[in-house]
């Protein structure tokens, strides 16, 4: 990664209000690749963690569990939760909507605007509807 990106990525976290510690520069480097070329990627926090190994950051899982809730609250991530103790969390944080393929564990993006919901249900008193997350759940045809 050249010094320019780890500029720019420097300067992501901060204006995500994050300091830019040496496990976020380098977790960041690893979830966000080149600005110039960004991938939308949907990650555990255990692969992650893997990743980090094979590429020499030493770290541990927790860290990388603080650093993705961190990042996510920050609003650099979106925490995509597929079943009890299961998340993943997705670097494309536009609204848009996921296919899980439970055989793999993988997700695809669905653009928002591929999914059409005919009406939501009233929300209770003082709650307000922040965010629709659509999960198609997909298995093997037999």
């Amino acid at each position: 990664m050249t010094m320019r990106a780890y500029s720019e990525l420097i300067e992501r976290l901060k204006r995500a209000g994050l300091r830019p510690t040496r496990q976020r520069l380098a977790l960041g480097r690893l979830l966000f690749g080149a600005e110039a070329a960004p991938v939308d990627r949907h990650v555990t926090a255990e692969q992650l963690h893997a990743e980090a190994m094979q590429e020499g950051v030493r770290v541990s899982l927790a860290t990388v569990y603080n650093a993705l809730h961190q990042f996510t609250d920050a609003g650099l991530l979106r925490e995509v939760v597929v079943e009890p103790g299961r998340s993943y969390f997705d670097t494309n944080i536009a609204d848009h909507h996921h296919f899980y393929f439970e055989e793999s564990g993988r997700l695809q993006d669905i653009p928002g605007d591929r999914v059409q919901l005919g009406e939501l249900p009233e929300t209770p008193d003082g709650c307000n509807v922040r965010r629709v997350d659509v999960i198609i759940r997909l298995s093997q045809s037999e």
